[in-house]
Parts: structure tokens; sequence; C-alpha cells
């Protein structure tokens, strides 16, 4: 660290730091065994999404409203695995904690463009599921496929242009005292609180951010659980509510794979104060697990998609079987 004074340019009276220092996974208890287990869920989640959307892309029969959500979920997951994890990997196997000022700001934008993508994609699905079991009737009238992709496709756009915003604050910041980052990627509060300028735009973004992609979208997606609990209410079998509720449990699990660490993050860090290296290895498992675990809920709860894998395995087996013959 004795050269952290070299690498500050100055530039109109901004001083931009050549390059940051990730250390907040440095000093962290048998490390090496943490990035080995980054690494197989790196891997399983690129196989899994992957897989996820090779079959909703080329089987039409899952060219529905309800699948293109999980697509754009799929994309969102794989997305953010390849933004935050190998950067991750990288200071593991090189053993260099650098990276340089442009490249950090790009890993802020991505991963914070995907990570948020995956809350919204969640409020959509909400609301998928909402009128299925709530307006039945007039659920094709109201939710269709070029509504989902019209939807997906604004929410990718207005999000790209908000994230970018956020991290475009960065740029008019003056950084003269430290450049050590102490997170495990270039995370937009570790980097604007480095700082000896006003960061109140910062701040400020980032307290927006919080509002658009946590609070928000938890607090939609409970009142469209409270309106599909009033609605199954009024359905006078146990067996039909079942039925209707069964259809949910995907994205029950879904939301509560995503929220669920981060809530409980939030709620540890206000009643105890945590050290550094357990909210370090808490905020980077509530990132890196959901994207491996999404694809595995919809295969497990999907028939659709179990059946095609099956028919695939089936198709594979028997050509490996004619041939060995």
């Amino acid at each position: 660290m004795s050269s952290v004074s070299q690498s500050f340019s100055e530039n109109n009276s901004i001083v931009y730091p050549e390059y940051f220092f990730i250390i907040g996974l440095s000093g962290i208890p048998y490390s090496t065994y943490y990035y080995i287990f980054l690494f197989f869920i790196y891997i399983f989640a690129v196989i899994e999404n992957s897989v996820v959307l090779f079959i909703i892309a080329v089987d039409r029969n899952l060219h529905s409203p309800k699948y293109i959500g999980v697509f754009y979920l799929a994309l969102a997951d794989f997305g953010e695995t390849n933004a935050l994890i190998p950067n991750m990997m990288k200071i593991f196997v090189f053993d260099s904690q650098y990276i340089s000022y442009n490249a950090c700001l790009a890993n802020m934008f991505f991963v914070h463009f995907f990570s948020t993508m995956q809350s919204l994609t969640l409020v959509v699905l909400a609301y998928d599921r909402f009128i299925a079991i709530c307006l039945p009737l007039r659920y094709h009238a109201i939710v269709n496929n070029t509504v989902m992709t019209v939807v997906f496709v604004g929410l990718w756009v207005i999000n790209g242009g908000v994230i970018a915003f956020a991290v475009s604050s960065i740029t008019r910041l003056s950084f003269c005292k430290s450049n050590a980052v102490a997170s495990y990627y270039c995370d937009h509060g570790p980097v604007y609180r480095l700082a000896c300028n006003d960061v109140s735009i910062n701040n400020f973004m980032a307290k927006l951010c919080t509002a658009l992609y946590v609070v928000a979208p938890l607090l939609v997606i409970v009142l469209s659980y409270l309106g599909i609990f009033l609605a199954l209410s009024k359905i006078t079998t146990w067996e039909r509510r079942l039925k209707a509720l069964k259809t949910c449990v995907s994205h029950l699990l879904l939301v509560g794979s995503f929220f669920l660490p981060i809530i409980c993050i939030y709620i540890t860090a206000f009643i105890v104060s945590l050290t550094p290296n357990a909210r370090v290895i808490s905020t980077s498992l509530a990132y890196a697990v959901p994207p491996m675990l999404n694809p595995i809920i919809y295969v497990l709860n999907t028939s659709e998609i179990k059946d095609l894998i099956k028919k695939y395995l089936k198709k594979r087996s028997a050509q490996i079987e004619s041939v060995s013959n």
C-alpha cells in the first residue's frame, strides 16, 4: 500500500485514482475454501441458467407470459453471476486486489444493474400470478407475450438509465485519502464513502436505489399476495385453493431466496454491529447464491421444463445405446 499516494491523478481539481484495492475478502480465515465454494457456485449457476435460457428460447410451448418472465430472470441471474464472481476469483487466482478506475465503474454498473433486474423481474412475476388468480377470465387479455416483452424491455432500459446515473455520479468525486474499497467488488457505497468532497448526490442515489429495488418491490409483492390470498379465501373447495396456490410456489421460493438474506442482513446489522468479515461473507452469499438456486427452483416445480429435460435425456441415452450397439 506504499504506492497508494502514486495511484492518484488530478483532472480539473478532481483527483481520480488510477486503481482501487478490493480488500473486503482479505484477512478472512480459510478464505481459500470460500473461493473454492464460489467457484462451484459460479459453474453451477452458469450451466443452470444457460440451460433454462436455451430451453425457453427453442421450445415454442414455453413462449408464454410466465416463461418470458422466467427467461429474463435467468438472463439477469446469468449476467449478475458473470459480473460478480469472476472478479472475485481473479483476486484469489492472481493474488491481485487491483482494479483500474474505469474497470471498477464498469464492475459497479453491471453488478448493480443485473442484481436490481432480479428484483424487478420478481415484481413482474408477482403481477403475473396476481392477474392469473384474481382475474383468471381476463388474464390473456391483460397479460400476453407482447405486453410482457414491452414491460421487460422498458424495465431494462429505465433501470439501465438509473444505475448508469448512480455510477456516473462517482466520476464527480475526488479521491484524495484512500483507494481501498472495503467490499468484495466495486460496491457503490464503499466507493463513494472514500471521497473527500460532497457526496450528497451519491448518498441520495444510494437511498433511492434501496427504496426502488428493495423496499418498493417487496411491498408490491406482499400486497400482490395479500390480494391472492384474499381471492383464494373466496374459493369454496380446498382442492381448488391448493391447485391455485401451487402455481405460486415457485415464485414464492424465488422471492424468499432473493429477499430473505437481504432482510436478515439488514435486521442483523440494525440489532448488532456486524464485523467486516461477517458483513462481507453474508452479503457476498446473498448476491452469489440466488442465481444458482433460481433455475433449480423452477426445474423442480415446473412440469413443462422437467418433461423437456426428461425427453432430452431419454433421446440422448437412446442415441448412445444405438451407437454402442
